[in-house]
């Protein structure tokens, strides 16, 4: 059976800076208040001309650079995001139309959530033998639907994009386990209200509604705390592992009060947990291979090392996983 190695990585950000110095002439909130509550500094948000397939596109480019492919090479785009540029075309193909090629596309629906979830996806089509080459990206554009004039929220999401090559593997490397679940019920403590609902008629009674992201903060953060240490604790356990063998946290970059308790769960030290929520705030689907890009990048993570992702979201979803790093028995399967 083939593993699905992880060969290349890319990210994508918005240029617009949102401080929290911003935030204070904007919304009744000041700096102190928002860092010591979340860990945030600054945010990334969309401009004029950033669309989520911008975003997509420019990280896929980045990931397949990396791995010396082209698209035409793949053999299937994921995406995993909760905000596409449009309602019926699949983001994935959306990305498929920029970077050329005629791989399978389709998308992942699991909030922020996603990526670690459409990583899941497209590691079965390789370990199965159906696939060789997936691309996996995790995307949103939270922040068009995000009120400016409500502080629980507008505080703490950015606008991002984080994308994966995956390649058969002879080799043990890529993601060797994954836990997902969700909790249902829970779907209305974090959803936009009246976006599957709005049709030309509520238009033009309500001209001037706008669907914005509700959140009741305190119950998302109890769900967090608990759900994150635990997926993460039921992946590593899957592997036969303990946690001393991880080397690297890769944590949804939501709140870092929730990021501490994941990894007091796992006894991990600070330096073997990956942080950027400071500089991007919550991106959704694009935080983790956020992160996970930024830690390769910095040598964080070196080649046969366990590193954990772990995500939660609307839904209420979460997913984690146990990713082997490194790219062995990638060119040994490609050449038969």
């Amino acid at each position: 059976m083939p593993h699905a190695a992880i060969t290349g990585w890319g990210t994508s950000v918005p240029d617009r800076v949102l401080t929290n110095h911003d935030l204070e002439t904007m919304v009744d909130t000041t700096d102190e208040w928002i860092v010591s509550r979340t860990g945030i500094r600054e945010r990334r948000i969309v401009g004029e001309r950033d669309t989520t397939t911008s975003l997509a596109t420019a990280a896929a480019r980045q990931a397949l650079e990396r791995a010396q492919l082209s698209a035409d090479e793949l053999d299937l785009i994921v995406v995993g995001t909760a905000t596409p540029d449009d309602f019926l075309v699949a983001q994935a193909a959306m990305v498929q139309a920029e970077i050329g090629g005629n791989a399978g596309a389709f998308d992942v629906g699991a909030a922020c959530a996603g990526f670690v979830t459409a990583l899941s996806v497209g590691t079965q089509f390789i370990t199965s033998g159906t696939y060789e080459r997936v691309l996996v990206i995790g995307v949103d554009t939270l922040t068009r639907y995000i009120d400016y004039t409500d502080r629980s929220t507008c505080v703490l999401f950015g606008d991002g994009a984080g994308a994966v090559v995956l390649e058969a593997s002879t080799e043990e490397r890529g993601l060797l386990s994954t836990v997902l679940g969700a909790d249902g019920a829970g779907h209305k403590h974090l959803y936009v209200p009246g976006m599957a609902n709005l049709v030309p008629e509520s238009a033009d009674l309500f001209p001037e509604y706008r669907p914005y992201l509700q959140m009741n903060g305190k119950e998302v953060f109890r769900f967090a705390v608990q759900v994150m240490g635990e997926a993460a604790a039921a992946a590593i356990e899957k592997v036969g592992l303990g946690f001393d063998d991880v080397d690297m946290l890769i944590p949804h970059q939501a709140n870092l009060r929730i990021i501490d308790a994941a990894a007091r769960r796992l006894a991990l030290p600070r330096e073997k947990v990956w942080v950027n929520v400071d500089r991007y705030g919550n991106t959704s689907a694009a935080s983790v291979p956020i992160a996970l890009a930024e830690a390769a990048d910095a040598g964080k993570i070196d080649d046969g090392d366990n590193v954990v992702l772990v995500a939660f979201g609307a839904g209420l979803a979460w997913a984690a996983g146990l990713v082997r790093w490194g790219t062995a028995g990638v060119a040994r399967l490609a050449t038969g």
